[in-house]
């Protein structure tokens, strides 16, 4: 009997365990910027949504494009229909941490992730340099990386002769709670 109640004590706390390194969001902030001659503009969104798994070092995040805000309306309806958001409603990034992260320390810890980003239908391999936190909210994620345009066949909008610039900063904050 004490043995059985040790293995699935054993069991209990494996699977609490495994459990509590999960973390999810829904309400994470993703933001653009972007720079046309003399102007410079950015977009921003609080609908990321993302997953963290400590135990397979697995990350995945996601954000609906047309949730996108630039604050001037004819922008935000150039931009997506550039981004073609009616057949690509998404831009996504499923990856693996290959970083060191001791989930033991609430300090912040720099990280960095390999994986894919998937916009406009085209998909990258990229890395991503940010920090993960540790709180008593939960995981805190911060990460930028820049993205160009034309790896993913985006043509950048233009009037006249002035167009967008192909490089965008992508930057992500998010607290992630545990699962």
């Amino acid at each position: 009997m004490k043995k059985l109640l040790l293995i699935l004590t054993l069991f209990l706390s494996s699977t609490f365990y495994a459990h509590a390194q999960s973390y999810i969001t829904e309400e994470g902030k993703a933001v653009f910027y972007s720079k046309v001659p003399l102007h410079n503009f950015s977009g921003t969104s609080n609908n990321l949504t993302g997953r963290i798994d400590l135990n397979d070092k697995s990350v995945d995040f996601y954000i609906d494009l047309e949730t996108l805000d630039t604050g001037n309306g004819k922008r935000d309806r150039d931009m997506k229909k550039t981004l073609k958001t009616d057949k690509y409603p998404y831009g996504e990034f499923l990856g693996t941490l290959v970083s060191d992260f001791d989930a033991n320390s609430d300090a912040e810890q720099a990280v960095k992730v390999k994986g894919t980003f998937k916009i406009h239908g085209h998909e990258q391999e990229i890395e991503v340099e940010g920090t993960l936190q540790k709180t008593a909210e939960g995981l805190v994620v911060k990460a930028s990386w820049i993205l160009n345009l034309d790896d993913y066949e985006i043509k950048p909008p233009k009037i006249l002769f002035v167009k967008v610039d192909e490089k965008q900063e992508i930057e992500i904050e998010a607290v992630l709670k545990p699962e």
